[in-house]
Formats: structure tokens, sequence, C-alpha cells
């Protein structure tokens, strides 16, 4: 599981403070602060952004916005974002809309507004692919990663981190080495988009990843995950055996 990662383009020192003093807080996890638009660029590309907030201003120039069309070019780079401005002037913000923000927050913003934002812009820009949120609207699928809402953080959990998924009722148990998280979402659903390959299901109530099955018992209808966490596999869903390399 990881954190949420953020780049904050701010040229204020006391604003890229603040603003780091309350993602810290809520435990997002802050990739750089930038003060001008090559810096930005560089940090960007550089390091692993899930969500940008950036500053419409820097240096008295809207530089954010022009590093907001610049990451626009390329699709496949995209991040959300969020823009931060003091201005008022309806030519900027005609300008910076055209970039599709996914929040557009005034000066001085507070901690609420901050935090909903980032939410938001997560859910948002990943519905725009191959993804969904779950039925209660506190998780967003995408094709590599899980955006979780757990009290009031997101958090951010790889596929590939996932040891094995258990339905219980309506709800969905995502076990990690480290953490369980618990969403409202069907298996069928979310069995979709997994990776075949790489996800496959051993019971009506269970799906694994068979990168961490080190054994299966077949006189005891068990699959042995890594770190001895056990699942049941039925009769129904054995032919995947046939499909893998087995760790003896």
């Amino acid at each position: 599981m990881d954190n949420i990662n953020i780049l904050i383009i701010e040229d204020t020192q006391e604003q890229s403070d603040a603003l780091s003093k309350v993602l810290l807080a809520n435990n997002y996890n802050i990739v750089g602060v930038a003060q001008n638009y090559t810096d930005a660029l560089t940090l960007f590309y550089n390091n692993p952004v899930d969500i940008v907030i950036i500053d419409v201003f820097l240096s008295g120039r809207p530089e954010g916005i022009n590093f907001a069309e610049t990451i626009n070019i390329v699709p496949n780079s995209t991040k959300p974002f969020v823009f931060l401005t003091s201005s008022q002037d309806r030519q900027i913000f005609e300008r910076a809309k055209l970039t599709k923000p996914f929040s557009f927050l005034m000066k001085p913003f507070n901690e609420l507004e901050i935090l909903y934002a980032l939410e938001m812009a997560v859910e948002k820009f990943y519905e725009q692919t191959n993804v969904f949120l779950s039925e209660d609207q506190d998780t967003v699928v995408s094709n590599d990663y899980m955006f979780i809402k757990k009290k009031n953080v997101l958090k951010k959990v790889s596929l590939k981190d996932i040891l094995y998924i258990e339905v219980e009722d309506r709800y969905c148990n995502i076990i990690t080495e480290k953490e369980k998280f618990v969403i409202m979402i069907s298996l069928t659903k979310i069995n979709e988009l997994l990776d075949k390959n790489k996800f496959i299901r051993t019971h009506r109530n269970y799906i694994v990843n068979t990168d961490f099955i080190e054994e299966i018992i077949l006189a005891d209808n068990l699959v042995i995950l890594k770190g001895n966490h056990k699942v049941n596999l039925s009769d129904t869903y054995k032919d995947f055996i046939k499909k893998i390399n087995i760790l003896s």
C-alpha cells in the first residue's frame, strides 16, 4: 500500500509550507515542491506523481497554466490536477479552464477544501478511463491501482500488492501483506478489471494473485499464499492449475 503522491507547484514559501502541513497530516506523500515551470516539469517526469496542486501564477506569470497545458499534450502522462489562485481575472480563469483542472480553489484555502478537492480529482480523473466507483462511492479502481477512502484519507493500493480478495455478502475484503481493506463492491465487478493472467478465482468467494501462491493442497482443497494465508479451492475452479507454475 502506498500513500497518494502529490506534487506541489507554489512559489510562495508560506503557502507551500501550509499545503505541506495539511497533506502530511492527512497521510499524503509529497514528492516535491516546485517554484517555477522548469522545476515543476523536472519533478513531474522524474517522480511517481498521482495528483498535482498548481498555483496559477508563479513569479507573477501564469506559468501554472503553462505547466498544465504541457502535461496535457501527451494524454498518457496526464495526471489529475487542482488549481490554486488568488487572481480574480476572468480571462485567466477561462484560459485555465481549458486545461480541464479537476478543481479551481481560491486562496486562502482551507484544509477541508483541499482534501475534498484531491478526493474529487482522483474520482473524476479515473472515471474518464476504464474504471468504476464502488457501490458506496468510496473506491476507484484503475488499471494499476485502487484508490480507497479509509476514514478521511485516500489510500493508494497497487493491484500487484493484493494477495487475495474475499467476498462477504455485498462487501469485498482486499488483503495485502500490510493491510486489509473492506469495500462495498461485487466480486464479479472487480474481477472484470483485474488481469486474468495474474488474478484467478479459486472459489466463488475468492480471487487470488498467482504471484503469491506458494502451495496448492488438493487433498484439502486449499491454496496457500505468501504469509501462510489460506484460501478455499473448489472443484469448479481447479482448471487454473494447468496454467500456472507452482512453487513446491
